[in-house]
């Protein structure tokens, strides 16, 4: 699945410094739109000038455009500064080659942040979808007062590289980022049809054709799986998956088991990984879905939706990353 990034950083890609008075992670209004445990990537967005037309000149060097829009290089690079700094207080060598790798790669994730920002509110204009500035004021005094009042807000904003203006250009894209995100993935209830359904790995086709002949002819899958699978994951629950909802495993194994009922085996089904041998144990045609498993499927189809923006997106690039 394509990692979506929801363009959320507070000092560049390290993260490393927090907002006095509260607990490690995304400040307030931000913490809502990142997965329990996931990481956050530097796309702290930049400002940009109303679409124009190609004939136009810029009015300052361009890291990039997108649908017309600027991605500025004075921003671009600043990004890029802050993220350097970060890692150097964390006592990084900047000129290690493991270091300079992350670099490289960190240059060619904010620029990609920066352009999906603006594919994310232009695409917010085509859904009806606004910010206003009352709401962001009002947003910032609610992350002041909950961060622990004005003097710990401008130590962090010290701390982290960042102005006042900053906070304010990442909170509106991440309110952005947020209401599409609903907009898009309305479909996703809290509930969903679920099995639950136990897996057995096998390093080979024949082997597995062994394995299967030995359950068809009766032997208990749960003891089967701890004996021969090679899924260290699984093994040891004989093989248990748990309960999922489509669109949460590979797509070939996702179809084999809602093709089961209770106690029923799967043929084989071959992936990179193996050779897979399923049991449905249990269905439920709405069972209700964990927090992490309902973030996951929406954030399926909010990067499903950001990478159709991309496709029909005229972006050009103008820096090397």
């Amino acid at each position: 699945m394509l990692t979506v990034v929801l363009l959320l950083a507070a000092c560049g890609a390290a993260g490393e410094a927090q907002r006095p008075g509260t607990s490690s992670g995304p400040p307030p209004a931000l913490a809502a739109t990142v997965a329990p445990g996931q990481e956050i990537l530097t796309s702290v967005p930049t400002a940009s000038l109303p679409a124009v037309s190609p004939s136009a000149t810029p009015p300052a060097p361009l890291a990039a455009t997108v649908n017309g829009r600027y991605v500025f290089l004075a921003d671009y690079e600043r990004r890029i500064a802050q993220y350097e700094q970060a890692l150097a207080r964390q006592g990084n060598d900047l000129n290690s080659s493991d270091v300079q790798s992350d670099l490289a790669q960190a240059r060619q994730d904010i620029l990609d942040g920066m352009i999906d920002s603006l594919l994310i509110e232009q695409g917010a204009a085509a859904l009806g979808i606004t910010v206003t500035d009352e709401e962001l004021e009002s947003q910032v005094q609610a992350d002041i007062t909950a961060g622990g009042g004005q003097a710990a807000f401008d130590e962090w904003l010290a701390a982290t590289g960042q102005t006042r203006d900053d906070y304010k250009v990442m909170l509106r894209q991440s309110l952005f980022s947020q209401r599409v995100m609903d907009a898009v993935t309305v479909s996703v209830k809290g509930e969903a049809e679920q099995v639950h359904a136990r897996d057995i790995v096998l390093d080979s086709e024949q082997t597995a054709q062994q394995v299967l002949a030995v359950l068809q002819q009766g032997a208990d899958f749960a003891t089967v799986a701890k004996e021969y699978s090679l899924d260290e994951t699984t093994r040891d629950s004989g093989g248990d998956l748990g309960w999922f909802p489509r669109g949460r495993i590979a797509p070939e194994l996702e179809n084999a088991a809602f093709a089961l009922q209770p106690g029923q085996l799967s043929g084989i089904v071959g992936l990179s990984d193996g050779y897979h041998i399923l049991q449905v144990v249990e269905r439920d045609a709405a069972r209700r879905l964990s927090p992490e498993t309902e973030f996951y499927l929406k954030l399926a189809l909010f990067d499903e939706w950001l990478a159709a923006q991309r496709a029909s997106a005229v972006i050009e690039r103008h820096v090397a990353e």
